[in-house]
C-alpha cells in the first residue's frame, strides 16, 4: 500500500479532496514532521519537507515525488533526490501578490520616510525629515524576472516609473520596459535608482551581489532582497549601507534566519527588516493546495507530477 506523508497543515476538507484522489492510499497527516522512520521509509509522495526526511532517503526507498510549499527549494538534497529520480515541484506562482505588496510597503515606506516616522511616534517626537521622494520618473530595475518580477513591474507602471528587467533569457516580458540578459546585469545596476534582488539561490547566484556590485550602483540607490539570503554578501552590503553607494534596503530574507539578534542591519536606521514574510497571505494555503491537487491528479493519471516540475541542471 503506497503512502502519502503531509507535512504541510492542509484544511480538512482539502485532506479529503486528497483522500478522494488516491482512494486506499495510506496518508499521514503531520505538519510537525514527527513521523516515525519506517513511514519516511514507506513514503511515495510528500508534500512539505523537513531535514528529517533525509534520513530515509537510500537507494531502496520508495520516494517518487515531493512538492514543496515553498518557492525555493535550495534546503532540499537535490543532488541525491536527482541520483533517485524524484520528482520535485514546488509551490512557485502563488507569491506574485503579496510579494509584491511587502515590496511596495518597504519602497513606499523609503520614499515618503514613514519608517523614521514610525519610530519618531514611538518615542512622541514630531521631527519632519529633511528628504522626501516621489516614485514617478524613477528607475527600477529587476533582477530575476518571472512571475512575482513581472508584478512587480506591473506596480511600479502604474506609480510612473520606469522598469528594467534581468532573467537569463532576456525575452520581452509584459510592463518591463526593457529586458537584459545576465550578462549585461552591471549595466542595469548603474542605471536603476531602485534594485530589486528575486533570483533564485543557485551555485551562479551565491554571493552574486557583492562588493563590486554594489559599487556599480547608482549614488544613494535603494537595494531590496525578495528572492534569496545567501545571493547576497551581507558583510558587503552593510559596508555599501555605511559608506556608500547604497542609500537604503529593504529585506526580507537573509543568509542566517532568523537574523542574530547582535547584527548591525538591526540597528541600521536605512534599513527595513521583515521576518521572511514577503510571500504569505491569508490565501496561502489555498493556493498550495491548489497547485498539490492538481499535480495529485497528473500522478494518479501519469506516473508524474506537470505543475511547477524543477528542473534539476537549473536548480528551480
Amino acid at each position: 500500500m503506497s503512502t502519502l506523508l503531509l507535512l504541510f497543515q492542509f484544511k480538512p476538507d482539502q485532506v479529503e479532496q486528497i483522500r478522494k484522489l488516491v482512494p486506499g492510499w495510506t496518508i499521514v497527516t503531520d505538519e510537525t514532521g514527527k513521523m516515525t522512520r519506517e513511514q519516511l521509509a514507506d513514503a511515495e509522495i510528500v508534500c512539505g519537507w523537513n531535514s528529517s526526511m533525509e534520513e530515509a532517503l537510500s537507494s531502496d526507498c520508495k520516494l517518487k515525488w515531493v512538492q514543496t510549499s515553498s518557492a525555493g527549494i535550495d534546503k532540499l538534497p537535490l543532488a541525491q533526490l536527482q541520483r533517485l529520480a524524484v520528482h520535485v515541484t514546488s509551490a512557485s506562482g502563488i507569491h506574485p501578490v503579496s510579494m509584491a505588496e511587502t515590496l511596495f510597503g518597504m519602497l513606499l515606506a523609503f520614499s515618503r520616510n514613514l519608517h523614521h516616522a514610525i519610530r519618531h511616534q514611538s518615542q512622541r517626537q514630531w521631527k519632519p525629515s529633511e528628504r522626501y521622494h516621489q516614485l514617478t520618473g524613477r528607475t527600477m530595475g529587476i533582477i530575476g524576472v518571472g512571475a512575482i518580477g513581472a508584478e512587480f513591474a506591473r506596480l511600479a507602471g502604474a506609480f510612473g516609473m520606469r522598469t528594467l528587467g534581468v532573467r537569463r533569457s532576456a525575452l520581452p516580458v509584459p510592463c518591463v520596459d526593457k529586458m537584459y540578459d545576465m550578462e549585461h546585469l552591471d549595466e542595469v545596476l548603474s542605471q536603476s535608482d531602485v534594485v530589486v534582488n528575486v533570483l533564485p539561490y543557485t551555485a551562479e547566484t551565491h554571493h552574486l551581489f557583492n562588493a563590486e556590485r554594489f559599487q556599480q550602483m547608482k549614488p544613494n540607490a535603494l537595494f531590496f532582497n525578495m528572492g534569496r539570503g545567501a545571493s547576497v554578501d551581507t558583510d558587503a552590503m552593510v559596508r555599501a549601507l555605511e559608506e556608500g553607494p547604497l542609500g537604503g534596503a529593504g529585506l526580507d530574507v537573509f543568509e542566517a534566519e532568523p537574523l542574530p539578534g547582535d547584527h548591525p542591519l538591526w540597528t541600521m536606521d536605512n534599513v527595513i527588516i521583515t521576518p521572511h514574510i514577503g510571500g504569505w497571505t491569508d490565501h496561502y494555503k489555498q493556493r498550495v493546495a491548489d497547485i498539490f491537487l492538481h499535480n495529485l491528479q497528473a500522478y494518479v493519471a501519469t506516473g508524474k507530477p506537470d505543475r511547477n516540475v524543477v528542473d534539476y541542471e537549473r536548480s528551480y
